[in-house]
């Protein structure tokens, strides 16, 4: 499975931005999936996942009623819609294939970047204050 974040950038604080992840190869479709974000110096970090049906989503405490992950499976696309972002967002995000069956929930996937198989090359998101 090869996977492509896209649409990071520079944006100001309390706006807005949208990620995607376009997966390609193998039965992308059926893969539970999640985000994650690195910023300089820190560990990374979990952000939201999703299960392949799309029924289950967890959110990370610091990102929820800000953030929300979907998917669009006609696109085998991820998504996370970013609002009102803060500086604290800046970060490289990346989009990851859960190493596990696709029947998984998201809550029960976990938050460890361990549980996550493929992964993309990330995308910048910088937020300015």
């Amino acid at each position: 499975v090869q996977l492509q974040a896209s649409g990071g950038g520079l944006v100001q604080a309390g706006g807005s931005l949208r990620l995607s992840c376009v997966a390609s190869g193998g039965t992308a479709r059926r893969y539970a999936m999640g985000w994650f974000r690195q910023a300089p110096g820190k560990e990374r970090e979990f952000v939201a996942s999703i299960s392949w049906s799309g029924g289950s989503r967890v959110h990370a405490d610091s990102v929820k009623g800000r953030f929300t992950i979907s998917r669009d499976h006609a696109q085998n696309t991820v998504y996370l819609q970013m609002n009102n972002v803060r500086p604290s967002d800046t970060a490289v995000y990346y989009c990851a294939v859960y190493d596990g069956p696709p029947g998984t929930t998201a809550q029960d996937m976990g938050v460890l970047a361990e549980n996550f198989a493929y992964w993309g090359q990330g995308t910048q998101v910088t937020v300015s204050s």
